[in-house]
């Protein structure tokens, strides 16, 4: 690529799932940036991949890509994270990690830029954390909220899509798809779905096509999933809040990409529905999209592919003058993990 000025750039993780996000994402910001190197791992080295209209050659991941980089973002899992992130920091790189290896690692910060701008100034280690997917498909929307009216508890249920799986949840769905497709008698007796897609459940425990999982993540003590421990724990983290109490059940949807949750907010002071909507509405990042009388609600096949976490279904709890409910979706592969890892690498390096 020839050289552009502006600060340099390294993309950790380019060949992946999130890291073809992310390229898109530098095509459609393409200013900010100088160099932009590409990193994978030695398996993926000499690839060429298209960045701002120019080709690049994909580098091996090793200590000398991080000479002379300004950021760098890693799309990578949590152990090659936990590995080369304090690398790329003591090349004089600020790392911002889209991984859940530092995410509650109290020396580094956990940034939601239209949340807790001020948190990327506060990294001791050199490092920046991009939150979880999940928590990220509400996070923007919730802030907001917890601005003018005080969160004190949430109780969410989430409708996450295949790709939070990655590639090979993706690949799972629609070779399941496949499975049943046609057959319009299968779903119809206990088992059948399963029968049907034999074996290839990939990584989720039971078929997700003509189905719903109440599972995603790993097994954490007392029934609880890994999931849903984040969704709580850096939900705390992120709005400065280490008592707000949280309670989410985690649920895989027969949808490509877009999570999707209902929440419960309970605040400090009692909320009208109108007067969220209009705080909504000015809230960056946030698009409300609420008349059910005018079959206006976000859904996942009408969100994927965007920016923002959209929100509808906005109504005051029946019990409660001081609680809202609401239904929200977010694309997991973008705000969910590549945009808000580059907003974060444009902001440290004065975007």
């Amino acid at each position: 690529m020839s050289a552009r000025p502006g600060p340099r750039l390294a993309v950790v993780g380019a060949t992946g799932a999130v890291g073809g996000v992310m390229l898109s994402l530098l095509d459609e910001r393409p200013a900010h940036w100088g160099d932009i190197r590409l990193v994978a791992s030695a398996r993926s080295a000499g690839r060429r991949l298209s960045v701002r209209g120019e080709q690049v050659e994909v580098r091996a991941l090793s200590p000398e890509v991080f000479d002379g980089v300004d950021v760098a973002v890693f799309d990578v899992p949590d152990e090659v994270s936990k590995q080369w992130a304090p690398v790329a920091a003591a090349h004089g790189a600020v790392a911002v990690d889209n991984s859940g290896a530092f995410r509650m690692d109290p020396d580094v910060p956990l940034v939601v830029p239209e949340v807790n701008p001020q948190a990327v100034d506060d990294r001791p280690r050199g490092i920046i954390s991009n939150p979880n997917c999940t928590t990220l498909s509400m996070i923007v929307a919730i802030g907001a909220l917890h601005r003018r009216y005080g969160v004190e508890a949430l109780v969410v249920a989430s409708y996450q899509a295949a790709s939070g799986a990655g590639q090979a949840g993706i690949d799972t769905l629609y070779d399941q798809i496949e499975a049943v497709a046609g057959a319009r008698d299968v779903g119809q007796v206990a088992g059948d779905v399963r029968k049907s897609v034999g074996g290839a459940l990939g990584p989720f425990p039971a078929p997700l096509a003509l189905n719903v999982v109440p599972w995603a993540g790993s097994a954490k003590p007392d029934g609880w999933t890994s999931e849903e421990l984040k969704v709580r724990n850096e939900s705390r983290k992120i709005l400065g809040l280490p008592d707000l109490r949280v309670s989410a059940t985690c649920v895989r949807v027969p949808v490509v990409t877009t999570h999707s949750l209902a929440v419960h907010a309970e605040f400090a002071s009692e909320v009208s529905a109108a007067e969220a909507r209009d705080v909504l509405r000015a809230a960056s990042g946030v698009v409300v999209l609420d008349d059910p009388a005018g079959t206006e609600f976000p859904t996942p096949a009408d969100v994927v592919g965007t920016d923002p976490t959209y929100v509808g279904r906005i109504r005051r709890a029946l019990d409660d003058p001081k609680a809202l409910d609401l239904f929200l979706c977010g694309d997991n592969l973008r705000k969910g993990a590549a945009l808000n890892t580059l907003q974060i690498a444009e902001m440290v390096s004065g975007g």
